[in-house]
């Protein structure tokens, strides 16, 4: 007769929620990567600043600079990148691996033998055009800042602050990309490594804290199919857990065996 075993330990050496171990886990890597991520922003706001913005004849300059600088990045970023997944990879591993001492030997060689290459590529390609876009995304802002004020016929003083905004909203993204690639990591590798032993569900778990968001909330303990994502944020949106911008639950996969 076949058993179906919860991953309730995996993540569990000190008594917390296997989604307040795993979260823990995540947010050392997460502060870690999100502080060379600034690194970008601070760039981003440093080549702005070099210019005078009172000439309005600078600001095709400012985003041609910032253009060329998030096409030199790419090597910078997929090392950043290729460190915080190696971690975040290392740790669900060690995760796995508690619970394949618990469960039995032939679990721990197919955990050992999953192939996550391809995943973990995958993610740093992802990853790595992501960090790209914040100087991008910088040099569409000021463009976007600067013919807006035009065509309302205001003065360059009039919109230079906001300009100037840029380095900041920058670093919000570069937090925001921080926090969700960390989440979204975990979650696709405990999903690669859950499926590559036969699991074909999970049992969605939140942190418990007043932040989760209610439609997450309604979803916690409830079972469901990998491959059939619930709906989690309305009006349509289907994930899985820790698969959406700023979700920290965690999928608890269930082993069959």
């Amino acid at each position: 007769m076949n058993a179906l075993v919860r991953l309730d330990h995996a993540f569990d050496r000190a008594g917390d929620t296997p989604a307040g171990k795993a979260y823990k886990r995540a947010r050392v890597v997460e502060g870690k990567y999100a502080r060379q991520l600034r690194k970008v922003a601070q760039v981003v706001q440093d080549l702005i600043a070099g210019f005078d913005l009172t000439d309005p004849a600078v600001y095709e300059a400012v985003q041609i600079q910032l253009e060329q600088y998030a096409k030199i990045l790419d090597p910078w970023a997929r090392s950043v990148t290729t460190r915080m997944i190696t971690e975040m990879s290392s740790r669900d591993l060690q995760g796995w691996k508690e619970a394949a001492a618990r469960i039995g030997r032939n679990l721990r060689r197919e955990i050992d033998d999953t192939p996550v290459g391809g995943v973990m590529q995958a993610l740093l390609n992802e990853q790595t055009s992501l960090i790209t876009s914040i100087p991008r995304e910088a040099a569409e802002r000021v463009r976007k800042v600067t013919l807006a004020g035009i065509t309302e016929g205001k003065r360059p003083a009039a919109y230079i602050a906001e300009i100037m905004r840029t380095g900041e909203v920058s670093r919000s993204r570069a937090t925001l990309i921080a926090r969700t690639e960390v989440a979204r990591t975990g979650s696709v590798l405990t999903q690669t490594r859950a499926q590559s032993i036969g699991c074909t569900h999970f049992i969605w778990r939140t942190i418990g804290d007043s932040d989760v968001r209610p439609g997450h909330r309604r979803l916690n303990g409830k079972a469901f199919e990998y491959l059939n994502p619930p709906l989690c944020d309305p009006p349509d949106h289907h994930s899985l857990p820790g698969q959406i911008f700023n979700c920290r639950c965690v999928g608890e996969p269930i082993i069959p065996f």
